[in-house]
């Protein structure tokens, strides 16, 4: 049986408005799960392998609910640019690249290994349209040993020839990786993903729909990102109401466990439909800035039990640390406090931290929490270069490592209890 103890502060958020600290003290797992914290070791545990971190920080593994892994080699351009015409001049002719194996052999390397380094240890990952790279891509998670949901690309209007697919192939190629990919792993899964309504028919939809509904697959999608999108979806689908009943129509809005990024515009009924059917929101404070999108109104969200999670969305975003992106949401959420005259109240630390482990790790189970029964993901943190802790409480030193700290902190990582080592 695979039994470890790790020994050392341990902070993580069983709810988003609290930290729970255990100073000094031993989380034990058995089989990977968590087994329970205990200030003073039991008798029955004495004999498993203890990892000593006395002093250093053990926390959850961070999770990245909303990124594109072939617009890798695209952070930190292009953002003189809106949503679309971003898309047009840079996004779409790099996505074109990943037919070739070897390029995509070279970039998909580099995100796996660089999600590692930050710490993010669960991600929900759009590739690109093309079938093989797509599959390279969920062999290299599976050999990282990092947990993911992993989607095809699926698009057949609206986008430059290249990347333009014929409808009929673009669900035979997304039902050949659910089949070979669904039982493959206990970590790594497929997930359906339709880019948006502009880029997708009603046929694509319908059939991407059935898929989901078929074999029990997530879907993973993009919703009122950009106003110029939501007036092109309004133009495109006249007949329905607003952006989300176009997806909840195609069987693509929570019939199976579903994530939308951005939800910037979303309108009251979009909400109330989200909460009922229990769609997560990815929110992606860096590329809502960078895109000049808008701030999303994520207070609301969590007030109407919306479940939430934070995304990188490389590359509309420019950086893949979930801390950063912590950081982010929560100085965004201050500015649309101040914009709707104190109305929407900001994030705090704690509810940060929650959505970039537990709140986003919720899509995937029992993930981004010690409690009892959750899979040991977990980062050893020497936040001994950051400053004295002397005389600062444990959630004062995670809030230090998130505001302050990079990956050089993060001194092992650990997924489903067993320690993972720097990806090939």
């Amino acid at each position: 049986m695979n039994k470890i103890v790790l020994k050392g502060d341990i902070v993580f958020t069983p709810d988003k408005d609290n930290f729970k600290t255990y100073k000094n003290s031993y989380l034990v797992a058995e089989e990977g799960k968590v087994i329970g914290i205990y200030r003073k070791l039991k008798e029955e545990f004495k004999s498993y392998p203890i990892k000593d971190f006395t002093e250093k920080l053990i926390i959850p593994g961070f999770v990245d609910i909303h990124l594109h892994a072939p617009q890798y080699p695209n952070r930190g351009l292009g953002y003189d640019e809106e949503l679309i015409p971003w898309l047009d001049t840079y996004t779409f002719p790099e996505e074109a690249k990943y037919d070739d194996l070897d390029y995509a052999k070279k970039v998909y390397k580099r995100v796996v290994k660089d999600l590692w380094r930050h710490g993010t240890t669960s991600a929900i990952v759009y590739s690109s349209i093309y079938k093989e790279s797509t599959k390279l891509l969920m062999e290299l998670f599976i050999e990282a040993n990092l947990r993911a949901y992993i989607g095809k690309v699926n698009m057949d209007r609206n986008t430059s020839d290249k990347l333009k697919e014929d409808t009929e192939k673009s669900l035979l190629d997304t039902e050949e990786i659910i089949l070979e990919y669904k039982d493959r792993s206990t970590l790594v899964k497929p997930i359906i993903t339709p880019r948006f309504v502009p880029t997708c028919t009603s046929d694509l939809m319908e059939g991407l729909g059935n898929l989901a509904m078929k074999y029990g697959i997530p879907v993973q999608s993009h919703l009122s990102e950009n106003r110029q999108e939501v007036e092109w979806v309004n133009r495109l689908h006249p007949d329905l109401k607003d952006y989300a009943s176009v997806y909840n129509e195609y069987n693509l809005f929570g019939q199976t466990k579903t994530i939308m990024a951005h939800c910037i515009y979303n309108t009251q009924e979009e909400m109330d439909l989200m909460a009922k059917n229990q769609v997560f929101a990815a929110h992606c404070p860096y590329s809502n800035y960078n895109l000049s999108s808008g701030i999303m109104p994520v207070r609301k969200f969590l007030d109407r039990g919306i479940p939430v999670g934070l995304g990188s969305d490389i590359s509309g975003g420019h950086n893949l640390s979930i801390p950063n992106i912590m950081v982010g949401a929560i100085q965004a959420s201050k500015m649309k406090w101040l914009h709707t005259n104190k109305g929407l109240k900001p994030l705090t630390s704690s509810e940060a931290f929650f959505l970039g482990t537990k709140g986003g790790g919720s899509f995937f189970g029992k993930v981004g929490s010690f409690e009892e029964g959750y899979a040991l993901d977990a980062l050893i943190i020497d936040d001994s270069t950051l400053g004295d802790t002397e005389g600062l409480s444990l959630e004062e030193r995670v809030q230090r490592f998130i505001y302050i700290g990079d990956d050089r902190n993060i001194v092992e990582i650990y997924v489903e209890g067993k320690k993972v080592d720097e990806p090939m």
